[in-house]
């Protein structure tokens, strides 16, 4: 197995899962383990799995940031005591070469007790995810940094300010743009005569006489002579009855 190179500031994943078949260092109860994970100065400790006994289970995720040179992890599980200090039940040592030579590794570590007795496994899952990759920086790659020439820095000195809008003036400032000439200069003359207008096309003058000479009335006012009025001091002939009603019939 070929050791990996380059881990320096790397990341490793390890998941504690849970421990079996642990030593038992309670009498009566049940013991309530913890799993503790130490990596150079960095130090991790899982929930108290209360009354988990010899079985407990974990879940739990931490991150450590790889060092070179350091590929093992130590690894410790203890009883949580309410009064007394906490016991130890068995600690070991997690290997790191399959984690980073293949990016994982699902294995039981075993533990052993002060004096070298087996205390029962802890399952620990790790994942890495530059196994397969080149050892390289975190830093990405940029383009060759190239010495500026005297005056030639783009922002050695702030540009000079632009007016969003230029001042008034009594005068209006040129044209940039030369004037535009007439459209006539755009087009050639035409090659047809003008049209005259309407008015010199058509007389306004009708052909037809008048209706009163082409068609004369037949009702003239010589036909018919004006009648004269009654005289003056005309009267009309008095009533059957003048100068009272009929009387009334009852």
């Amino acid at each position: 197995m070929s050791i990996p190179y380059g881990i320096q500031g790397q990341l490793l994943e390890v998941t504690v899962v849970a421990c079996n078949k642990l030593k038992d260092t309670e009498w009566i109860s049940r013991q309530d383990p913890y799993v503790c994970l130490e990596y150079g100065s960095s130090k991790f400790r899982t929930r108290t799995c209360t009354d988990g006994g010899k079985n407990p289970t974990f879940q739990e995720k931490f991150v450590f940031t790889l060092i070179e040179g350091l590929r093992e992890i130590n690894v410790v599980v203890w009883n949580s005591n309410t009064v007394n200090s906490d016991d130890l039940i068995g600690n070991g040592k997690v290997q790191l070469q399959k984690v980073l030579s293949q990016g994982f590794d699902d294995t039981a570590w075993p533990l052993q007790t002060k004096k070298g007795r087996h205390a029962g496994e802890v399952r620990l899952i790790m994942h890495y995810a530059n196994a397969n990759k080149p050892a390289t920086s975190h830093a990405q790659s940029g383009p060759p940094y190239v010495t500026p020439t005297p005056g030639s820095y783009p922002y050695s000195v702030a540009p000079p300010h632009v007016a969003s809008h230029p001042p008034p003036s009594g005068y209006p400032a040129p044209s940039p743009y030369s004037t535009a000439p007439p459209p006539s200069a755009y087009y050639p003359a035409s090659p047809y005569p003008t049209v005259p207008p309407p008015s010199a096309a058509y007389h306004t003058a009708s052909p037809y006489p008048p209706q009163s000479a082409a068609y004369p009335s037949p009702y003239s006012s010589a036909a018919y002579p004006p009648q004269p009025y009654p005289p003056q001091g005309y009267s009309y002939p008095p009533g059957q009855y003048p100068g009272a009603y009929p009387p009334r019939s009852h």
